[in-house]
C-alpha cells in the first residue's frame, strides 16, 4: 500500500470523501443537550482549497445525517450527500452527472461502509488509522490519520504529481 505512481495520481479528476474518520478522528463530543461536535484539521481544509484551484471535483458522501457534515461542506464549498446508507449508487450517480470516469476518481474512506466505493474507483485511499476491514482494499494507506492531515496528504500527493 505504498504511494501510487505519479501517473495514477496525475489521472485523478475527482475525489469522494467519507466524513467521519476522514475529516475527523472518528470521535464525537456530545453535549448534555445532545448537540454533537467534531474536530477537523485546518490543514485538510487548505488541501481542499488547493485541489479546487486545480480543478479537482470533490464531494462528501456520509452515512451519518448531521448538521456538522453540512456545515463543514458548506465552509469548504463542497457538495454533500449525507444520510446515505448505500454509498455506491450515490457515488456512481454523482460521477455520471459530472461526466467523470470512476477510474479517474479517488475515494477516501475508513470503515466497512466505504468498502464498495473503495472497490469501484481508480484510487482507493484510506487514512492510516482505518478499520482493519478496509486495510487490504486501500491501494494507498496514508501516513496521516483521519482528522489529522489525511486529506492534506492526499492533496499534496495528487498535486505533487502534476509538477
Amino acid at each position: 500500500m505504498a504511494k501510487p505512481t505519479r501517473e495514477t495520481l496525475a489521472s485523478i479528476q475527482a475525489i469522494v470523501f467519507d466524513f467521519d474518520g476522514v475529516f475527523t478522528d472518528n470521535k464525537v463530543i456530545v453535549s448534555q443537550n445532545g448537540d454533537e461536535f467534531v474536530i477537523c484539521d485546518r490543514g485538510d481544509g487548505m488541501g481542499i482549497t488547493m485541489l479546487k484551484e486545480h480543478g479537482i471535483r470533490m464531494m462528501i458522501l456520509s452515512k451519518e445525517k448531521n448538521p456538522v457534515v453540512s456545515a463543514r461542506g458548506n465552509k469548504l464549498g463542497l457538495e454533500v450527500i449525507q444520510g446515505c446508507d448505500d454509498k455506491l449508487p450515490a457515488m456512481k450517480t454523482w460521477l455520471d452527472s459530472n461526466h467523470i470516469d470512476a477510474q479517474r476518481c479517488a475515494y477516501i474512506g475508513n470503515d466497512i461502509n466505504d468498502k464498495e466505493c473503495l472497490l469501484n474507483v481508480g484510487l482507493a485511499v484510506i487514512p492510516h488509522d482505518a478499520h482493519h476491514s478496509v486495510r487490504k482494499i486501500g491501494a494507498w494507506r496514508l501516513k496521516a490519520s483521519g482528522g489529522r492531515g489525511a486529506i492534506r496528504e492526499l492533496a499534496d500527493g495528487i498535486l505533487g504529481s502534476r509538477q
